[in-house]
């Protein structure tokens, strides 16, 4: 059930057979409009060049990607990033670990429109054709999940950027799954959080087609970019809902990843 596979990463259960395809679709006339607007959006934001990084820059181009794809999207609340305070068991002025399930590709357009943050991506996105670059200039820091000599230094690195006030968006499961409970959430980035004294924010992200649960928008196995992206351009009343759940506090990783999983799990399961 996951887009990874090989080294040290998530184990590949999950093939392109796992995903729905795309009933209803629409009309060839409509799928060209999709493209076109999309490729206005990449093109506005290869041309806004390292200004694509500043918040409002980077929601526009990310809503307006949606648009292009004519994917709706739902998020309660509206808002990802928790104020700390001591009062909450976090020191003041931190940012927030935001951590999700993980789906798609799509997730990380979508939670840059609720809210942009920096992204915690995995490296081969930031080699992508053009993809790579927006990622880059948009802000993201990469991490090579197969490289364990590197992960401390990402942990700090994240720790540092929770602690300058910075959001992070992290998807603790490593890789993409076809359903939200998917793999368990590995520990390394809620670390960052106990480190800095960060809230965490524990985020689910489920997709429908005219109000049925679907698997169109997921990105498994050996699919391509292209394949996905053109399953997604050609699906009719996709919607991305966002539920943002209690922030969690602690000093313990193990117990912070374990609390997070367990919220976006039995929220997905009750439908919340």
């Amino acid at each position: 059930m996951s887009h990874g596979g090989g080294g040290g990463g998530p184990v590949v259960l999950c093939t392109p057979a796992c995903v729905t395809r795309s009933v209803p679709r629409v009309a060839s006339g409509e799928l060209g409009r999709r493209y076109a607007a999309l490729a206005y959006e990449i093109g506005r934001g290869v041309a806004q060049g390292e200004r694509l990084a500043e918040p409002l820059a980077l929601r526009a181009r990310a809503r307006g990607v949606l648009d292009a794809l004519g994917v709706r999207i739902e998020s309660a609340p509206e808002s990802l990033t928790v104020r700390g305070g001591p009062d909450r068991g976090a020191v003041q002025g931190v940012g927030t670990l935001i951590v999700a399930n993980h789906i798609s590709w799509l997730d990380v357009v979508g939670l840059l429109a609720v809210e942009p943050v920096t992204v915690l991506a995995k490296r081969e996105v930031g080699q992508w054709p053009v993809i790579g670059t927006l990622a880059r200039r948009a802000g993201c820091q990469f991490i090579d999940r197969d490289g364990l000599r590197q992960l401390p230094y990402v942990v700090a690195e994240l720790a540092s950027a929770l602690r300058s006030g910075r959001s992070v968006l992290a998807f603790p499961q490593a890789t993409t799954w076809c359903s939200v409970p998917g793999g368990r959430f590995r520990r390394a980035t809620f670390q960052a959080a106990a480190d800095a004294g960060a809230p965490v924010r524990p985020v689910t992200i489920r997709y429908y087609q005219h109000g049925t649960r679907s698997t169109t928008a997921a990105f498994l196995g050996d699919e391509t970019f292209g394949a996905s992206l053109h399953r997604v351009a050609r699906a009719r009343g996709l919607t991305m809902r966002v539920t943002a759940h209690s922030p969690l506090h602690g000093s313990d990783r193990r117990e912070l990843a374990a609390a997070a999983q367990a919220v976006v799990t039995t929220r997905c399961e009750e439908g919340g």
